[in-house]
């Protein structure tokens, strides 16, 4: 598997003007690490490992959910009858693309890197005791950290692969440039699966930034760092994009920005959850009334079957391209410029130039799409980077909303 880096990006916390020094704004750089591309072509059994992942988290997520609030999740539906076929590729649960940054936990501080991600909500990191799949990662020592304490209690993810990140609970002291949350919970993994050794894998480990209600262990970091007052808002922003990428912690950042904010109400916490007005193809409509979770951490987007096959059956040569990719994947002329986009409270959002994620094979005029369709166990739509990276978020747990703005 081929894997190449995407340049330098900015990740900026804010903090306001106040009495406290802790809301000095700071700014740490980011890298993208994408694995979708071989050659010029894209990299089925990658994307194929990226779906099995989120099919992963997302069981992960309902679980919890259901565990932490005592009922299931309004959008969680039923397995599906019809088991994906996977032809004679080995899947992995790497991740494809991933934004990650730098953190510091301990006293002494120790840096790591971590992928952040608002579709899940547990920080976990490389225990010095885990085995050999952890090499190449920094690993997390509680024994040298002064404000370490155990938890006392094992913490297990699974993933698309069937295999599992796991280990043992912690708190500990957790700073990102300047922005500290004392007694955080974390995971100390003595266990990755291979998806997360550091050939596939380059962070050490992961923050999620989603609600309480779906975390495995305890209050996420930024849930902390609001409930500590550590942060001016209970609110961050998000610019995913190969040049001037920025996480802005406590509100959003202004001069990135270039229009009017589209709000809409997150329709169940758990998830930055919204109800998504429609799917366009050409300027219409071609599917309505879908919810949409927002996920930094998921690269597609991904869909039920029955509303992917209707978006593509809008677009001209657009074919169905199981039979040779497997399920769930569509392609679309390479010489056709589809104008794509997404609809939330009544404002038209285009992703029209990420949605080919490159020719389907060396030589071939068929592009692979970047909307797939994959059994998650949502009733909804997972609207990942191929939608995000075109415009500007803004996450508010203080209004439990998410808003889009054109990028500046």
């Amino acid at each position: 598997m081929h894997a190449f880096f995407i340049s330098l990006l900015t990740f900026t916390l804010l903090a306001t003007a106040a009495p406290s020094p802790r809301r000095a704004v700071q700014t740490i750089a980011l890298t993208k690490r994408s694995n979708f591309l071989s050659n010029g072509f894209v990299n089925i059994t990658a994307l194929r490992g990226h779906i099995a992942y989120i099919e992963g988290k997302y069981a992960n997520n309902l679980a919890a959910f259901e565990r932490n609030t005592g009922s299931s999740h309004p959008s969680a539906i039923g397995p599906s009858n019809t088991k994906r076929q996977t032809g004679g590729d080995s899947l992995t649960d790497d991740n494809g693309q991933l934004w990650f940054g730098q953190i510091s936990v301990g006293t002494p501080p120790v840096t790591y890197t971590v992928d952040f991600d608002t579709g899940s909500s547990d920080l976990f990191l490389p225990s010095v005791d885990c085995d050999n799949t952890c090499a190449g990662h920094t690993p997390y020592d509680p024994s040298k950290s002064s404000t370490s304490s155990d938890v006392g209690n094992p913490f297990s993810l699974a993933f698309g692969d069937g295999s599992t990140v796991s280990g043992e609970e912690f708190t500990d002291t957790v700073t990102i440039s300047g922005l500290t949350a004392q007694n955080q919970i974390l995971g100390s993994s003595t266990t990755y699966s291979t998806g997360f050794e550091s050939s596939q894998f380059v962070p050490d480990g992961l923050m999620g930034l989603a609600f309480p209600e779906i975390a495995q262990m305890g209050t996420p970091f930024f849930n902390t760092l609001i409930q500590q007052g550590s942060v001016s808002a209970g609110e961050f922003g998000m610019k995913l994009t190969e040049q001037g990428a920025e996480l802005f912690l406590g509100g959003v950042d202004d001069k990135l920005v270039g229009g009017d904010f589209t709000t809409v109400p997150v329709t169940q916490p758990g998830f930055w959850q919204v109800e998504m007005d429609s799917a366009n193809v050409n300027g219409q409509a071609v599917v309505r009334g879908i919810s949409a979770i927002v996920d930094s951490g998921t690269t597609l987007i991904v869909g039920d079957s029955k509303r992917v096959s209707e978006f593509y059956n809008a677009i001209e040569g657009a074919k169905d391209a199981s039979a040779t990719f497997g399920p769930g994947f569509f392609s679309f002329p390479c010489s056709s410029s589809p104008s794509v986009s997404l609809t939330f409270g009544g404002t038209a959002f285009d992703f029209s130039h990420t949605f080919s994620l490159g020719p389907a094979q060396q030589g071939s005029n068929d592009c692979i799409g970047g909307v797939i369709a994959s059994d998650t166990g949502i009733d909804g739509w997972i609207t990942g980077d191929v939608f995000m990276s075109n415009v500007y978020t803004a996450f508010s747990f203080d209004k439990t909303s998410v808003s889009f703005a054109p990028l500046a």
